[in-house]
């Protein structure tokens, strides 16, 4: 298990840092101790305290994820040619494919998830650029042993991604010891939303970040209610990622 404490990720800014980051898995240029790893590129904690702009820029290739965690987002993008409202619960996947320029708008007081995926970016860049958007009321909520389970994407699940072997959930957490089983042929990306956790006896606090694999339970506990968004994807994936590059 490998622990990325919030402090110890690269960091990033806009505009003069009136967007703010945090990147469990930043750009090679970033400095951060998490280079790519499965069909993970990229991973990003970004807020603004003022509201603030990205202007317009390219993606190429790969699948790019925005998870609205607080306030609002507004997305623009070079296929559609106008502004779309993203609030709190919302997701959208892009497939930037062989090519799309976007920009995003954050409110004030917003925070997000930004995540990119590598589909295979030897295939994903002959492929015309696509992307959809999911506003709260696509992701159900299970409530089940103390616990309560949104699944973005995976089995059960509305997000189409290209990229193979992606599990998407979020998981809220009644005070107490609890065992999540896992697929032993996946990695494990935990970061902790909020609250305070012990995983598998590591004290973690929010923007905590966690990697786990070879284990088939994940032993968590908490004392107050906490919630953790996890991404599994492959131990192994059958074609060359750019993180291998």
């Amino acid at each position: 298990m490998e622990v990325i404490k919030v402090v110890d990720q690269a960091t990033g800014q806009f505009n003069g840092g009136e967007i703010l980051e945090h990147k469990p898995i930043g750009f090679p240029q970033d400095g951060g101790k998490v280079r790519p790893y499965s069909n993970l590129f990229y991973w990003a904690h970004a807020w603004t305290d003022v509201g603030s702009t990205i202007g317009e820029h390219p993606h190429q290739g790969f699948e790019i994820m925005s998870f609205v965690l607080e306030g609002e987002i507004e997305h623009y993008d070079s296929q559609q040619q106008g502004w779309n409202k993203l609030p709190k619960g919302s997701a959208q996947v892009i497939r930037s494919g062989s090519g799309i320029s976007h920009a995003e708008k954050m409110h004030k007081g917003s925070h997000m998830l930004q995540i990119w995926l590598d589909p295979d970016l030897s295939k994903a860049i002959h492929k015309p650029a696509s992307y959809d958007d999911y506003l709260p009321d696509s992701f159900a909520e299970n409530e089940k042993e103390g616990r309560k389970v949104k699944v973005y994407a995976g089995e059960g699940g509305p997000m189409k991604l290209d990229t193979p072997g992606i599990e998407i959930v979020e998981i809220g957490f009644d005070n107490g010891d609890h065992n999540i089983v896992v697929d032993l042929e996946k990695i494990h990306s935990i970061y902790l939303l909020n609250g305070t956790v012990s995983i598998e006896g590591e004290a973690l606090d929010k923007g905590d970040f966690v990697i786990l694999s070879d284990k088939a339970e994940i032993q968590l506990s908490t004392n107050n209610e906490a919630t953790i968004f996890k991404i599994s994807s492959p131990v192994n994936v059958n074609y060359a990622t750019y993180g291998q590059i």
